[in-house]
């Protein structure tokens, strides 16, 4: 087979009927890659804080605090030993125990240090494990705490909880905000490339246009060429993402980082619709800009 019949025998590929990178199409695709990158952070970061939100409001829920205040001729200790033994019985109370002096003392010692804690007066208190499938209510606990002829009060954490949660609730919604802040840019790079690559391709679209091509043909081919580049940048922005959050969990060990953002592998299955979430947006934004300069153009004419 001579060189010439090989030359031809390969598949040639067609030229694209767009100009070449006529719109800047490598900053293009640097800008969407950038923008799908932080998109990806923002995604897995959130979903770190809430897991971690979650995950002190359930232990929080499983434990309560009870400070007990002894009888007249009745020392702390034994108030607090009675509590113990009273909270033991009740449904829902999987193991309750009297908080003694030195265990109150090495909770307190990082914050107060050494030379306050042997002169501080310090309270006496139970602490609760609560079942976690039916838990005793503060109610509950207060009830038999009464009944048994105790003074004390009982802290279910129910406030902590609240803030706790409200606070992943709001993590949430600055995310999501994020994430269309994010969205928002990229479609305005699309739409910016979109016009640049219509005004540079002028002569070619008013051949198209002689030819009976419509406004939406002309417009599905700047479609297909910027979904086709930010789906590529898409990819590249979640790979990137995928390598930084392997390293962040390989530094922080089987409970992540830290316990505010505990990263998990699962969660680099957010990362896999970034080309396709990418791709649509640019679909979109290309569509949009491009059906409005043609409808434009139409009207002058």
């Amino acid at each position: 087979m001579t060189p010439s019949i090989l030359a031809r025998s390969l598949p040639r590929r067609r030229p694209g009927l767009l100009p070449p990178a006529a719109a800047g199409e490598p900053w293009l695709m640097t800008v969407i890659a950038v923008l799908c990158f932080l998109a990806c952070l923002a995604a897995v970061a959130a979903s770190a804080a809430d897991r971690a939100a979650h995950g002190w409001a359930r232990q929080l829920g499983a434990e309560a605090t009870v400070q007990v205040r002894p009888r007249v001729g009745e020392s702390g200790d034994t108030a607090a030993a009675r509590a113990a033994e009273t909270l033991a019985g009740v449904n829902g109370v999987e193991e309750a125990a009297a908080l003694d002096r030195k265990a109150a003392e090495d909770l307190l010692r990082p914050w107060l240090g050494d030379a306050v804690l042997p002169d501080l007066p310090l309270p006496h208190l139970v602490t609760v494990r609560l079942d976690p499938d039916a838990p005793a209510s503060a109610v509950t606990l207060s009830r038999a705490l009464a009944e048994a002829g105790l003074d004390a009060t009982v802290d279910d954490h129910s406030l902590w909880r609240g803030e706790v949660e409200r606070s992943a609730a709001l993590i949430t919604v600055l995310a999501g905000a994020a994430f269309l802040a994010i969205a928002f840019a990229a479609a305005a790079a699309i739409a910016y490339a979109t016009r640049a690559g219509l005004a540079a391709g002028r002569g070619v679209i008013e051949t198209l246009s002689l030819n009976g091509a419509t406004d939406g043909r002309i417009a599905w081919l700047f479609q297909r060429r910027f979904a086709l580049i930010a789906a590529g940048a898409g990819a590249v922005g979640a790979v990137l993402a995928a390598l930084l959050l392997a390293f962040v969990r390989f530094l922080g060990g089987s409970g992540g980082l830290t316990q505010a953002l505990p990263v998990t592998w699962g969660d680099l299955l957010l990362l896999s619709p970034c080309p396709l979430l990418a791709a649509t947006v640019a679909l979109v934004a290309a569509r949009f800009a491009a059906m409005q300069v043609l409808g434009s153009g139409r009207g002058k004419a």
